[in-house]
């Protein structure tokens, strides 16, 4: 085999007659299968074919993983259906040559293996997961708006059942090899250190390919209706079919079509015409790029925090500094008095529990790490400090007199303000370059983003070591400049107060909310309100939008007392954490872009204002800090598809009149 020269593979024989295939992409960090790289795995397959070997194992050559799924540059790069049905094709029918070649075949599995890397190991007769944190199993095709077509939709189901491999191809959640070995995903789970001679083991064992139990293979055969029927109602709860079909043709494409997606009629809703017509697939994916765009952004800094002093132990700082414990780092928690910090602790400790599952050991060494503070002592020793206390520029100001007689020189100093400019607050420092915003929002272990706001006189090394700490966090970081609201609730207090005029106008709550979450909105934005509480709203929109009224409906509640979720009582009724909902929620015409058109109007207002630094960041700045509809690919994206539409329609109808 040495006459193979090959960029991507390395072909090798052992003394056994394994022959062991390691995929190592060259010029990358990760192995994605791109054509050249398929390419080069079909050249392996012709010379083993030649002299066929007593056995096949595919494993990585790189530290970072398996295989982390396909090229998307190159898919991105395809401009119709048909560029697309080409790939599907060959890579269709080159592991369906995989699975039926007459050697043994395994595939060795350390960290990641993702989309066509799991559709791969699923052509071959077994697999071995390593057993370590990093090592995870998924199809996540459909958060990218597609479909696993290289056999996914008829490998996995046929492995682990349909219920079970629908639930991971119609979510993208990802597996550990621990739980892929209980569930029959993988025949093995073992340590790095024997997983070689396990691997030369299992694929010289003769030991026949799993098999479904027999209720299984009926489910997977005669029975599907059954199983389908439960998944269309459990997508149809979560999602619209004309804003994410993908999902839907998952579902069909293996009830109907054998998991085929080339065997899909071009007019059948589940087929790639019209899947990648609707456009959702296209934004996506775009929406995965920004993704990535801002996890590059702090690469090259070289500073890692390991302790931090959150300062204000309420729900958005002790949220923050449990986070910070949860993610390895020391935490020292100040307030007043160890009985205003005791609830975090707790709260923390619930949110630890649920995060490893009970395992008390790993409980207790995140605990450990969660340090009460009342008076202050870390202060001196943190690397990140950061304030968390009440909207007063007065309490603030006392507060960064203190904390900069005491830090260390070198220590960031940030606030998590939402509405206060960084240069009221730094201006009682003898060294405003060091006072930079680190903004989470509620809830913090939910919510992915992280505003790091620029003030007039942040030092742009401050900044870009916040930019690392929020990355180290495993948050998103969107660099902004100081203004009020940022963007995020700049974007959001327009919105939310145009949707308070609809209800002065007559429009129920529940007929405001029902027509967001069609569009696709994660909650309604008078669910919204009340989560956020309705006093909140009310002052943080007089400010961000200027408005000289308030609406009346909101300045009613307001005067009650009846503030939202905090008090059981706003627009709705809570219980049970839950908002009840009893009113009609018609669907409106015309609803839905009256309360978008003020959103997009302040997103562009800051993009125009060098708020953010371009469309493209706002966009990500708004899905990933408002949940604003991802389908869309953002706001700026999505209007500027709308208005293009628009535009060329107008001028189909005026070409279709004047011929």
């Amino acid at each position: 085999m040495s006459e193979l020269s090959l960029r991507h593979w390395h072909l090798r024989r052992d003394g056994q007659g394994i022959a062991w295939a390691t995929i190592d992409v060259a010029d990358s960090a990760a192995n994605t299968l791109g054509s050249e790289v398929l390419r080069e795995f079909a050249q392996v397959l012709d010379v083993l074919e030649a002299e066929p070997p007593k056995g096949m194992v595919i494993q990585s050559g790189k530290a970072a993983g398996f295989i982390a799924g396909a090229d998307l540059d190159e898919y991105s790069k395809i401009g119709d259906v048909a560029g697309i049905k080409v790939i599907v094709a060959r890579n269709w029918a080159l592991f369906n040559r995989l699975e039926a070649v007459t050697w043994p075949t395994l595939a060795l599995i350390r960290g990641h293996c993702m989309g066509g890397g799991l559709e791969l190991s699923l052509a071959c007769v077994y697999r071995i997961a390593i057993d370590e944190p990093a090592t995870r199993m998924a199809l996540p095709e459909v958060m990218l708006g597609i479909t696993p077509g290289w056999g996914g939709m008829l490998r996995l189901p046929r492995t682990i059942g349909p219920a079970a491999a629908l639930d991971m191809m119609l979510t993208g959640k990802q597996i550990d090899a621990r739980r892929a070995r209980r569930m029959g995903l993988v025949d093995e789970c073992v340590p790095p250190r024997v997983m070689e001679n396990a691997a030369r083991m299992l694929v010289l064992s003769g030991q026949p390919r799993r098999r479904l139990s027999r209720m299984q293979a009926w489910l997977n055969g005669p029975l599907k209706f059954i199983v389908a029927s439960g998944a269309h109602r459990q997508v149809a709860k979560k999602a619209r079919r004309e804003n994410y079909p993908a999902p839907f043709a998952i579902i069909d494409t293996w009830q109907h079509f054998n998991g085929n997606s080339l065997g899909v009629p071009p007019a059948h809703p589940a087929s790639l015409e019209h899947i990648f017509a609707q456009g959702t697939a296209r934004n996506l994916v775009r929406v995965f790029f920004l993704q990535q765009r801002l996890k590059a952004l702090g690469k090259g800094t070289e500073f890692a925090a390991r302790h931090v002093h959150v300062i204000g132990a309420g729900v958005m700082g002790g949220d923050i500094a449990a986070w910070c414990a949860l993610r390895g780092l020391t935490v020292t928690l100040q307030d007043q008095s160890i009985e205003r910090i005791a609830p975090a602790i707790q709260r923390a400790a619930q949110g630890f529990s649920k995060k490893y599952r009970g395992d008390r050991k790993q409980v207790r060494f995140a605990l450990d790490r969660l340090i009460a503070d009342p008076q202050g002592n870390g202060v001196t020793q943190a690397d990140v400090i950061i304030e968390a206390i009440f909207e007063n520029l007065d309490a603030k100001h006392a507060l960064f007199r203190d904390l900069e007689a005491r830090a260390r020189p070198d220590a960031i100093l940030a606030t998590n303000t939402s509405s206060l400019r960084l240069e009221d607050i730094g201006s009682v420092l003898a060294r405003p370059e060091r006072l930079v915003g680190i903004h989470f929002f509620n809830p913090v272990a939910q919510m992915p983003l992280v505003e790091v706001v620029e003030g007039e006189r942040t030092d742009a090394n401050v900044l870009s070591r916040a930019v690392a700490f929020v990355r180290q966090l495993d948050k998103l970081p969107l660099p902004v400049k100081s203004a009020p609201g940022f963007l995020v609730n700049a974007v959001l207090g327009p919105y939310l107060l145009e949707a308070m005029r609809c209800i002065d106008e007559g429009h129920s709550p529940e007929t405001i909310d029902a027509t967001m979450v069609r569009f696709g909105m994660p909650m309604g934005p008078i669910e919204l309100a009340d989560t956020v509480g309705l006093d909140i709203a009310l002052a943080t929109g007089k400010a961000l939008t200027g408005a000289s009224e308030a609406p009346r409906a909101l300045q009613a509640l307001v005067t009650e007392g009846k503030l939202g979720r905090k008090t059981g009582t706003g627009f709705y009724v809570w219980e049970d954490g839950h908002a009840r909902k009893e009113g009609l929620s018609d669907s409106v015409p015309g609803l839905t872009e009256r309360l978008l058109k003020p959103l997009v109007a302040a997103t562009r207002k800051c993009v125009a204002a060098g708020i953010v630094s371009d469309a493209d960041l706002a966009d990500a700045g708004v899905i990933f800090g408002t949940g604003f509809a991802p389908w869309t690919g953002g706001p700026m994206n999505h209007f500027a598809s709308s208005e293009e539409s628009s535009h060329n329609s107008e001028h189909s109808s005026k070409d279709r009149i004047t011929a």
